[in-house]
């Protein structure tokens, strides 16, 4: 008996009378202002085709006994698997006939990821997939004729909703593994995956060890540096970006040919600097996951070639080098020491550093100077008493105790600065971030009645050495170093400088439990002003100070930074 389905290497044979029914099949449900393209669905075993999925797949079902919409049902294929199945079976057909099919088809035999790839091109039986049968229809297929009943529109949006849901899955586990893939492939460029001298597999560059994992409890600290605001408010501080790359582009002599371990990278900024200066390797290192998008900007530079990123805390990872040359990393925090990087910096420096290594930046000071700004205390105290006619003094909770941090102005200070700690970080210990340190200060003529102390001001200098022996005197101030030495890079966190996003640490003293001094113009006032670690906050700092004419009449207050 004559077959009644056409060959697709034979169309144009086909009967007039084929080609009649095959005419009124594609136009049957035509709009009434426009025509219907004609579909060709070439059979999955052989090279007939077919107006239409259905009847492609009725076809199939009977000269070759694979029913295409059980084996999805079976399954509980989405798109992408339907898809799949298509092309697994295009694949052993063309690779062995119809008997190379299994017997059963198989999850396992649908797990390639290549199956996604079409075996025939513009394969129309893909696009048709929304022709068949949802799985449990009760729609009849009408046999031969390949059409099915239409059900209600929420069932066909329903489908559709559940296609894109499953293309969306797809998008992102392809996306995942991209990821992974380029990470990989960023690990074995620095061979971390061999087998070390010991004949002991090294850890991999970036990952953490479970047993070190659980002792980092962080991971908000980490997490808040996952986000696009902190690291753009941090770029957009010119005078903190613009120090460090006309440091690293004005000494490229220091970097060309070097190792440069950069930690806490963020988005990979200070990294770049270093490879366009000619560092020959730069290690990036950082426990965000902000890691992420500092790959992609690297790579997007062109500079995946000298950069390596590597995901964890510096206590934690293995570097793919025994010692770096250089130690690039902006880890300073309000008040300088607030989020305790700094003893990480010194952790890389001990285990990482050359002998002759450089720390950039080199130094670090910390000054006092005490306040006297009616205004600040009516805008920002006093306020919360009449807010719209309402006393509001609720909302003064915590201003006496406190930390705050704005950017004051240089005539809110009524006295002379006073430095009270200086930080060599090639040679400075981690016992030396928690102290009581002597300060003093001679008041100005700003604290003329009415005017009163309100508090205290605290900021801090940073100084971008070219030696380690480098020497920077206690009491000098970054816009003093700075001028002294044509190339020298250093800038100031206080109100005599531009702002930076650092702002100043203001310490407001309470009037209800603070003595009244008498003071004026020329008063010498001194205390001491301590750094120590909170219990309950590793990375916070509790701030004490103390203050008074003489030792004999001294009082203190203590203010939080959390």
């Amino acid at each position: 008996m004559a077959e009644a389905y056409p060959r697709a290497s034979d169309s144009e044979s086909v009967s007039s009378s084929d080609n009649d029914e095959a005419w009124l099949n594609n136009t049957a449900d035509d709009d009434e202002d426009g025509e219907q393209e004609t579909v060709s669905v070439v059979s999955l075993f052989d090279d007939r085709v077919f107006p239409d999925a259905p009847s492609m797949l009725a076809y199939c079902k009977d000269k070759y006994g694979f029913d295409f919409i059980a084996v999805r049902d079976r399954l509980s294929l989405d798109f992408h698997g339907c898809v799949k199945l298509i092309n697994f079976v295009r694949r052993s057909v063309k690779q062995g006939g119809a008997a190379a099919l299994p017997e059963k088809i198989t999850a396992e035999h649908l797990a390639d990821e290549s199956l996604l790839k079409p075996v025939l091109e513009d394969d129309a039986l893909i696009f048709c997939l929304d022709e068949l049968p949802e799985p449990g229809a009760s729609g009849t297929e009408a046999h031969g004729q390949g059409k099915t009943v239409e059900g209600p529109q929420v069932d066909e949006l329903l489908q559709k909703n559940a296609q894109l849901q499953a293309e969306l899955e797809q998008l992102a586990k392809q996306f995942a593994n991209y990821r992974l893939a380029v990470q990989q492939t960023l690990d074995k460029r620095w061979g971390v995956d061999e087998e070390s001298e010991k004949g002991e597999p090294s850890s991999k560059a970036g990952v953490v060890a479970p047993e070190k994992q659980e002792k980092d409890d962080s991971a908000g600290y980490f997490e808040s540096y996952a986000h696009n605001d902190i690291h753009e408010t941090m770029l957009k501080d010119t005078v903190r970006t613009d120090a460090y790359r006309d440091f690293i582009y004005g000494n490229k002599h220091l970097f060309a040919g070097k190792v440069v371990l950069d930690i806490g990278c963020g988005t990979g900024i200070l990294s770049m600097f270093c490879a366009k200066a000619g560092a020959a390797k730069v290690l990036a290192v950082d426990n965000s996951a902000i890691l992420d998008k500092a790959r992609e900007n690297i790579f997007n530079n062109g500079l995946d070639g000298t950069i390596t990123c590597i995901r964890g805390r510096i206590e934690d990872v293995t570097l793919p080098v025994d010692k770096v040359d250089i130690i690039v990393s902006e880890w300073m925090g309000y008040c300088l020491l607030y989020e305790a990087m700094l003893p990480s910096i010194f952790y890389a420096r001990d285990r990482y550093l050359k002998p002759d290594g450089l720390l950039v930046p080199s130094h670090s000071s910390m000054f006092i100077a005490p306040v006297s700004d009616a205004g600040y205390v009516a805008d920002q105290v006093d306020f919360w008493r009449d807010v719209y006619g309402f006393d509001m003094k609720a909302m003064q909770s915590g201003i006496y105790t406190d930390a705050r941090l704005p950017a004051m102005f240089r005539d809110s200070l009524c006295g002379s600065a006073c430095a009270f700690r200086m930080l060599d970080l090639h040679t400075a210990k981690v016992e030396d971030l928690v102290f009581e340190d002597k300060w003093q200060t001679t008041l100005s003529e700003k604290i003329a009645a009415p005017e009163r102390l309100d508090g205290f001001l605290v900021w801090f200098d940073i100084f971008f050495g070219e030696s380690r022996h480098e020497v920077v005197e206690p009491t000098v101030t970054a816009r003093e170093w700075a001028a002294a030495g044509r190339e020298r890079v250093a800038f100031t966190t206080g109100p005599f400088g531009p702002e930076t996003h650092w702002k100043q640490g203001l310490f407001l003293i309470d009037p209800k439990t603070a003595k009244e001094l008498k003071v004026g113009p020329g008063t010498k006032l001194q205390g001491e002003i301590s750094y120590s670690i909170p219990e309950d906050h590793a990375r916070g700092l509790n701030i004490k100070i103390s203050w008074g004419l003489d030792d004999s009449d001294k009082q203190y207050q203590t203010w939080r930074l959390h």
